[in-house]
């Protein structure tokens, strides 16, 4: 079943729960409901991780965790997915979204040197913060929404799949 698959990748509830970071969450976190696996806490943490790892400021994982929270779905799916924006990949999937964001927004596109200055943040950053956070949500929520369905499809492959496979079983002990 789609649960055994996505069990042998899941992180062990207490791991999660001993992480510091996550102890503004209190006995809150000790809801079973956060770590439930069936299709609807999968598909919904699938959704919060991608568009969470698509935001474009620090902080993603405890916006993660607390979406996870109040909308009951899978935590350790959410938190994990958030992990696909990282310092490799941060650069290609802001110039991503910066550029649908001007895309969307129809400025020009605003050649910048990237330096990790404070001069610098101070300068460009109001510059390209618009097109930038635009194209990080709406991009988020595509990605979240391709993701939410994937999983929708994939447990429901996944489900008749088993069937089938015991009707054949089950046809082949009856002959």
């Amino acid at each position: 079943m789609a649960k055994k698959i996505l069990k042998r990748w899941m992180p062990d509830p207490a791991k999660i729960k001993a992480i510091p970071g996550f102890s503004f969450l209190g006995d809150i976190l000790h809801d079973p409901n956060l770590f439930h696996l069936n299709r609807h806490s999968v598909s919904v943490g699938f959704f919060v991780g991608l568009f969470c790892a698509l935001l474009p400021f620090p902080g993603q994982l405890f916006v993660g965790a607390v979406l996870a929270v109040i909308l009951r779905c899978n935590l350790p799916i959410s938190i994990a997915l958030i992990w696909l924006s990282n310092p490799l990949t941060f650069g290609p999937i802001f110039f991503v979204t910066y550029n649908i964001g001007t895309w969307i927004l129809g400025s020009p596109v605003h050649e910048f040197q990237l330096e990790m200055s404070w001069r610098w943040i101070t300068e460009e950053v109001g510059k390209i913060w618009a097109p930038l956070f635009v194209g990080s949500i709406l991009s988020g929520l595509v990605l979240g929404t391709l993701g939410y369905f994937s999983m929708q499809l994939f447990w429901r492959w996944h489900v008749i799949r088993n069937w089938e496979r015991r009707k054949k079983e089950r046809s082949k002990q009856e002959s």
